[in-house]
């Protein structure tokens, strides 16, 4: 009988000075049925707006504005309100995860691994206790950005980033566009970029795909990332 394996998706939503305030994190099983969950809004950094505020940029004009900051506390106020938020310590949220690990020994994920273990180790939120990992974007780089199907898809959504000053122009990787490739669904909605929420409607729809499709040896040791392979120029030609 084949070892049975969990899996420990996490997302995190932060702030100007790089800290968490939205934890959200997964225990699910290879079938990506959910056996645990928690989504905790960090006590001392979330609510201290002054000094840890939501991240935002100055020269965006989407969710990502100065002027979007009272709407995006809003939402997690309601949710503190309606339960679906607990604000709660790092200490409390280092104690689920160590049970967590007792319990189910599972496999750390995150939808760009770097960025998210980044942010937890300012915060001291200890991921370090999950020593069997792997980049569920990198992953999935690997698996699908290449083919044709997925160029195609990108074509029809027009899943393209902006040119930068060197004039290079990529094809989009992001967790919207691969999860919208997944389910086959162009018209799902962006992700509404809380944590909790992102992990279960965008992460885990791409970590249940590639444990059906793909060697466990193999998405565990995807290449890393490199912005010059997924050029335009080198993907897409005139006809």
């Amino acid at each position: 009988m084949s070892k049975k394996h969990y899996y420990l998706i996490v997302d995190t939503e932060t702030t100007m000075d790089e800290k968490v305030a939205d934890f959200g994190a997964l225990i699910v099983d290879r079938k990506g049925a959910i056996q645990a969950q928690c989504g905790i809004l960090i006590n001392g950094i979330y609510n201290d707006r002054e000094n840890h505020p939501l991240f935002f940029n100055e020269y965006s004009g989407d969710l990502w504005s100065r002027n979007s900051l009272d709407r995006r506390y809003n939402n997690y106020n309601a949710m503190l309100a309606n339960g679906t938020r607990m604000l709660a310590s790092v200490p409390a949220v280092n104690a689920w995860l160590t049970k967590a690990a007792l319990k189910y020994s599972p496999t750390l994920t995150a939808y760009n691994m770097a960025f998210d273990l980044g942010k937890c180790v300012n915060t001291g939120i200890d991921l370090s206790i999950f020593a069997d990992r792997f980049c569920l974007w990198h992953a999935a780089v690997n698996k699908w950005a290449f083919t044709k199907d997925y160029r195609n898809f990108a074509l029809q959504v027009h899943a393209f980033n902006p040119p930068t000053k060197l004039a290079n122009m990529s094809f989009k990787t992001n967790a919207e566009v691969m999860t919208r490739f997944i389910l086959s669904d162009p018209s799902l909605p962006d992700e509404p970029h809380t944590a909790l929420e992102d992990a279960i409607y965008y992460e885990l729809p791409i970590l249940k795909r590639l444990i059906e499709t793909t060697k466990r040896n193999v998405f565990m040791n995807p290449e890393p990332f490199n912005w010059r392979k997924v050029q335009v120029k080198d993907w897409f030609t005139a006809k």
